[in-house]
């Protein structure tokens, strides 16, 4: 048979089609590349340049201003001060100059050998200054009547200087030290370790818990709406708020927990829940479960409640247990469900940081691969170092996310 036509989208009407629909699309891939692609290019650049804290702003040249001096009456002789210094501590700035206007009323008696003046207007060529100079220039002067009626200061003028300096962030410098630092020893694989277990077992966690929660409420009764709201307390409320109350109610010193605990002959001890390896990390990974499973529980309820009810009512018929028709006929309507959340739940648990910072701090064996980020770039001033820890964060998730369709192509054919 000869075939009816051209392929659907082949054909003029298809063309003009697939061009407005990439003109719709152009704000939002600009807007993505605005907001993604170019913070993680910056982020790659960073991680190969030797930046620190200070480095973030550019050398420049400092200026402060100001008269000295006892002047009350015409013909007092004072100076005007000129406090320079260069902001950085480890960059040379060249061809350095400043401008200024001299008050009327001031009558320069004398100049530094570097600075001319032609009128009011006062330049100065200081030349290269080494990092960390700094420069007193005093230029005396007479005070006139002028100068005393119209209630002017030097600093009342704006002094502008100019400076040439090589930028840490711009130039043609590069090293691979913050890799080898990220690297340096065993401390990575212990931090990397930790990331893990920590995104693992809080991904799965908040899974089965999230799971069973909507087994629970797959079932029309009285107050299901009430119930339902409490499940999402964890998810909707501050983290602050929440972190805080978990501390006090773990408090080893005056915790509800650890009183309840004593009292009840469990430990002759209060357990320092968040201070002890390796208590502490799995009482985060526990929040962590706490806190995000009600996003499982929301989307495992919404697929449940969409699933055909007939093939529950013909296993009914057939005298199947609750547990086989959960397992052979719910869970295999969930597998596209359940396998999306773990996607998405392991990027979110493994880039988590503030859950774990307010809680612990990063101490007690909780220090996973964003706290690391924190002190690296922040605690220790080493922006490059930081940048080198979250290309590796970017490197993992790029490799699971791989990893991960890979195998659910070849399992449920996406």
């Amino acid at each position: 048979m000869a075939p009816l036509g051209p392929p659907v989208g082949t054909g003029p009407l298809g063309k003009r089609e697939a061009r407005l629909a990439w003109g719709l699309l152009t704000p939002t891939i600009f807007s993505v590349s605005m907001v993604v692609i170019l913070p993680l290019l910056a982020i790659f650049w960073i991680s190969v340049k030797p930046v620190e804290l200070a480095d973030l702003r550019a050398p420049e040249v400092v200026l402060r201003e100001d008269i000295r001096g006892d002047y009350t009456a015409v013909g007092d002789n004072a100076n005007i001060r000129y406090r320079l210094r260069n902001s950085s501590q480890d960059q040379v700035i060249t061809g350095v100059t400043f401008t200024d206007t001299v008050p009327a009323g001031l009558a320069v008696q004398s100049l530094d050998p570097r600075c001319t003046l032609d009128g009011r207007a006062l330049f100065c060529d200081l030349g290269d200054w080494e990092p960390a100079t700094r420069e007193t220039l005093l230029i005396p002067v007479v005070v006139e009547q002028a100068y005393l009626d119209n209630g002017l200061r030097p600093q009342d003028s704006s002094a502008e200087t100019t400076g040439t300096s090589s930028n840490i962030l711009t130039n043609a410098t590069f090293t691979f030290d913050n890799f080898k630092r990220v690297f340096n020893g065993d401390e990575f694989f212990g931090v990397l370790g930790v990331t893990l277990f920590y995104a693992v077992f809080g991904t799965i966690g908040a899974l089965l818990v999230g799971l069973f929660a909507a087994l629970l409420l797959n079932k029309t009764f009285r107050g299901q709406g009430i119930l339902r709201g409490l499940y999402l307390f964890p998810y909707v409320s501050p983290i602050i708020a929440v972190a805080f109350a978990w501390l006090i109610l773990f408090d080893p010193f005056s915790g509800s927990a650890n009183a309840l605990l004593v009292q009840m002959g469990v430990t002759p001890t209060a357990i320092n829940f968040f201070g002890e390896r390796p208590l502490a990390l799995i009482m985060v990974t526990i929040f962590e479960i706490w806190r995000y499973f009600p996003l499982s529980f929301l989307f495992i309820l919404a697929r449940m409640q969409s699933i055909d009810t007939d093939m529950y009512e013909a296993a009914d018929m057939d005298g199947a247990s609750p547990f086989q028709k959960f397992w052979y006929l719910s869970v295999p309507q969930l597998l596209g469900i359940l396998s999306v959340l773990f996607l998405l739940r392991f990027i979110w648990t493994f880039n988590k940081f503030d859950d774990i910072f307010l809680l612990t701090g990063g101490n007690a064996g909780t220090r996973t691969l964003t706290v690391n980020v924190y002190e690296q770039a922040f605690a220790i001033s080493n922006i490059g170092a930081g940048a080198a820890v979250a290309v590796v964060i970017f490197g993992c998730l790029l490799l699971f996310s791989a990893f991960f369709f890979r195998f659910m192509s070849q399992e449920e054919g996406l």
